[in-house]
């Protein structure tokens, strides 16, 4: 059987914690959850261990002492869920803004089809339920152009907490060492699995797929606000920095 293990950040989630929708998702065959207590103030520990306690053998806790950031929390999750030995490994938003029956679908393109990388991607199609707020989707839209000058890759949505991976050895190494930014590590991740490192070779443009989403909501109390997403843009020059440096030690190999 397919296992797929789904690591959801947390910092300061204890009231927008759905965990009926968890649990269900927790239920479905091959699915296990991997929730990263982000160093929280308020009952977010509390409301995941009861969930964890809920279901012992598919749901587990990791909790981080000091808040880290999303992206370390999500690094640090998925390194995590790879020692599982799954299939594949995946984050999702803990206020599932993406609901838990698009990653599903996510899961079935992925075993079904060969890829390495699947992408969520917010696109307002007919047919599709897309709520996003027009001052998130405009800066959203600049900080994706900016994304794909630094990746040097047509990317519609780098930004979207939805996300599956292949368990592979490109994956491990992109994984191994903390990313240089808080908020643009999705980028950051992306880079490196096209990079490689002197241990695996780069996943290559084919390997990746990005899948229109068919329900997305702009769920109230996000962390993201403009201001943040000029400091997450600002970290495209560390993250562009950074990937230069892993290229010019790939080809000296």
């Amino acid at each position: 059987m397919n296992r797929l293990v789904v690591v959801v950040p947390c910092y300061n989630e204890g009231q927008r914690l759905d965990a009926g929708a968890f649990g269900e998702l927790a239920a479905v065959a091959g699915v296990s959850l991997l929730f990263v207590n982000d160093g929280s103030r308020d009952n977010t520990e509390e409301r995941l261990r009861a969930i964890e306690r809920s279901h012992p053998s598919k749901v587990s806790v990791l909790s981080l002492t000091e808040n880290c950031g999303k992206g370390e929390a999500v690094r640090r999750g998925l390194f995590a869920a790879l020692d599982e030995g799954p299939d594949a490994v995946g984050y999702l938003d803990a206020d599932l803004s993406t609901p838990t029956s698009e990653l599903l679908r996510m899961w079935n393109i992925l075993h079904e089809r060969d890829y390495s990388v699947l992408l969520g991607t917010r696109v307002g199609l007919l047919g599709t339920s897309i709520e996003r707020r027009a001052a998130r989707h405009y800066s959203g839209r600049v900080f994706a152009t900016f994304a794909s000058l630094t990746l040097g890759l047509r990317i519609y949505d780098t930004q979207c907490g939805a996300k599956l991976f292949a368990s592979t050895p490109a994956l491990r190494a992109a994984l191994a060492d903390p990313f240089v930014s808080r908020w643009a590590f999705d980028v950051e991740l992306i880079g490196r699995l096209l990079t490689g490192s002197d241990r695996v070779l780069p996943l290559r443009e084919e390997d990746f797929l990005e899948v229109p989403l068919r329900i997305w909501t702009d769920v109230p109390g996000s962390k993201l606000h403009i201001g943040s997403m000029v400091k997450t843009t600002a970290e495209l020059l560390l993250i562009a920095a950074d990937l230069r440096r892993r290229a010019q030690r790939m080809k000296r190999r």
